[in-house]
C-alpha cells in the first residue's frame, strides 16, 4: 500500500543506499563476500535475538533492486556456536515452502565474529500495525472482507504447517506479516519460527522446552502446566487474533509474572475465565490432571466465574457463523478445539463477502484504499551494529519493512496494486479434500508437496567460511546435531 509519493520514496531509498556505499568505500575490501551483494538501507528492528536490516539486492543479480529483510543473530550465550533460535528457523524454513509462510532466501555466516544472518523476502505490514492503525488513527474497524481474508490465509498457512507436523508456538499479530505493494499485495505470511517445533512421533515432552507463546495468546493448557500439548495451542492463539481483528484490542490482556523457570500466570487465567467462564471437569476431563489446577486450590478451583459471554465482548450474535468459529477456536479442551483444516471448511468462509488473496483491496466499489503507517529506517547503523553520523530516515510504505521473524520493541508482552481474485467455493472444497489426506494445498487448489522443490533449495544458499581453530562446517553440523538430534 503506498501513499502516492513514489518520487520521494525512491529518493529516500536511493539516498540511503548512496550514503551506505560512501561509508563502505573505504573498507570495501574488508567486507565479507556475501555482504557485497546487498545495498544496506538501514536498521529496521532490534530485539533480544539481534538486529534486523533492510537491504536491496545489487546488480548483476536477476533479483537486483529487490528488498530483503536481513536478520542478524547474536552469538549463543557461551560465545561459540549458533543460537538455538537461529537453528530452529533455518532447519524448519529450509524444508517448507508455502505462499502463506515467510520465505527464507539465504543464510550467511560472517567468519569475522561468527555471526549468523538470515535473509527473508520482506513484508511491509504486520497485523499488529494494521490493528493499531485502525484503533488509534483510522478510528474505525477493519471491514469484514479484510478480516475474513486475513484469517483465511493465516489458517491456510497454519494448516500447511500442522500437516507437516510443525507447531509454531508463537502466533501473535506482530508475527503475522502482510505483503505490501507488488504481485503479492495483501498476502499473509506467518513469520518467526524461533519457537517452532516438529511434533511428529515419537513425541518428546514439549514442556521441557520452557515457556512458549506470548502470554496474551497462550492456551489455557499451557497456563495450567500441561506436560504434553499439541498443535491446538496454535489454534487458541488464532482465536485470540481473530477476536483482536474484530475488536481492535487484545482479548485476554493479563499481567505477566516475570521470573524463571515458568511462573504461574494467575492474572492471565483470571482474564480468560472472566470472559469464557470457569472450566469444568465435565467439559474438560483432563483438566484435573494439570499441575497448576491441582496445586492452586484456592485461586483456580475455589473461585467460581460466571460466564460473561464471549459474544458480548466481541460484539457478535451468538447465532452468527463468525461467533461459532471463534468459540470453537477458544474451546477449553484442546482435544475438542477446532483444527486449522476444519476451520477452513467452516460456514463463515462460505458466506459473502468471500475471502480473497489480497486482504488489503477495498471491499466495495469506490471504497478508499487505506494507507497503512510507515516505519522508520535507521540509516546510522551498519551490519556490524556500529553507528555513523548519518541521520535516520523515515521511508514511505513502499519501502517500510517488518522485521521478518523477529520481535519489534513494542508495548505488548514479548516471548496496493491490482486486486487479486476472490476465492471461489470450489477451491476451498478441493483444498479440504487434500488436507484430510495429509497433503497441503494452496487456495487455488494446487497440491503442495512436503518439503521444498529443488528450485527452492537452490535459492537457499548457505555460505560457510573457514575458521582458524575449527572447521566451521563441522562446527555448524555439530551444533545442529546437539540441538535437533
Amino acid at each position: 500500500m503506498g501513499d502516492g509519493n513514489n518520487s520521494n520514496r525512491g529518493l529516500v531509498s536511493a539516498n540511503a543506499a548512496n550514503r551506505n556505499n560512501n561509508n563502505n568505500n573505504g573498507s570495501h575490501h574488508k567486507k565479507p563476500e556475501w555482504l557485497q551483494q546487498y545495498d544496506l538501507i538501514g536498521k529496521i528492528g532490534e530485539g533480544t535475538y539481534g538486529l534486523v536490516f533492510l537491504a536491496k539486492i545489487k546488480p548483476p543479480s536477476p533479483s537486483r533492486g529487490k528488498s530483503i529483510a536481513i536478520k542478524k543473530f547474536k552469538q549463543s550465550k557461551d560465545g561459540d556456536g549458533v543460537s538455538p533460535t537461529a537453528i530452529r528457523e533455518i532447519m524448519l524454513l529450509r524444508e517448507i515452502s508455502h505462499e502463506n509462510v515467510v520465505k527464507l532466501v539465504n543464510v550467511h555466516i560472517n567468519h569475522a565474529d561468527m555471526s549468523l544472518y538470515l535473509a527473508f523476502d520482506y513484508a511491509e505490514h504486520d497485523l499488529y500495525e494494521i490493528i493499531r492503525h485502525h484503533r488509534d488513527k483510522a478510528n474505525h474497524p477493519l471491514n469484514q472482507y479484510t478480516v475474513k481474508s486475513l484469517l483465511w490465509q493465516l489458517l491456510n498457512g497454519l494448516n500447511y504447517l500442522h500437516s507437516n507436523w510443525i507447531i509454531h508456538r508463537d502466533l501473535k499479530p506482530s508475527n503475522i506479516l502482510v505483503m505490501g505493494e507488488g504481485e503479492e499485495q495483501g498476502v499473509v505470511k506467518i513469520a518467526d519460527f524461533g519457537l517452532a517445533r516438529i511434533y511428529q512421533a515419537p513425541l518428546k515432552p514439549l514442556f521441557e522446552n520452557g515457556v512458549v507463546v506470548t502470554i496474551w495468546y497462550r492456551a489455557p493448557e499451557l497456563l495450567l502446566g500441561a506436560k504434553h500439548y499439541t498443535s491446538a495451542v496454535d489454534m487458541w492463539a488464532v482465536g485470540c487474533i481473530f477476536a483482536e481483528l474484530l475488536t481492535l484490542k487484545p482479548l485476554f490482556q493479563g499481567q505477566e509474572v516475570k521470573g524463571p523457570p515458568n511462573p504461574f500466570q494467575l492474572d492471565q487465567l483470571d482474564k480468560i475465565f472472566k470472559v469464557l467462564g470457569h472450566p469444568t471437569i465435565e467439559k474438560w476431563p483432563t483438566l484435573a490432571n494439570l499441575p497448576n489446577w491441582q496445586q492452586d486450590v484456592q485461586h483456580i478451583q475455589g473461585h467460581k466465574y460466571d460466564n460473561a459471554g464471549l459474544y458480548n465482548v466481541v460484539h457478535l450474535s451468538p447465532k452468527s457463523p463468525a461467533y461459532d468459529l471463534l468459540s470453537k477456536m477458544l474451546e477449553y479442551d484442546p482435544r475438542k478445539r477446532i483444527t486449522a483444516a476444519q476451520a477452513l471448511e467452516h460456514e463463515y468462509f462460505r458466506l459473502e463477502p468471500l475471502p480473497g488473496y489480497n486482504a488489503l483491496v477495498p471491499n466495495q466499489p469506490g471504497e478508499k484504499v487505506i494507507n497503512y503507517p510507515t516505519r522508520p529506517v535507521d540509516t546510522t547503523t551498519d551490519f556490524e551494529g556500529t553507528t555513523s553520523l548519518q541521520p535516520s530516515q523515515t521511508v514511505t510504505s513502499g519501502n517500510a519493512v517488518n522485521m521478518q521473524g523477529g520481535h519489534m520493541a513494542r508495548s505488548v508482552p514479548r516471548a496496493m496494486g491490482v486486486g487479486m481474485p476472490r476465492m471461489p467455493h470450489q477451491s476451498m472444497a478441493a483444498y479440504n479434500l487434500a488436507s484430510q489426506a495429509g497433503m497441503g494445498m494452496n487456495p487455488g487448489g494446487i497440491p503442495m508437496q512436503r518439503g521444498v522443490s529443488s528450485q527452492a533449495h537452490q535459492q537457499q544458499q548457505v555460505i560457510l567460511p573457514s575458521r582458524n581453530n575449527k572447521d566451521v562446517t563441522e562446527w555448524f553440523q555439530e551444533s545442529l546435531r546437539l540441538l535437533l538430534g
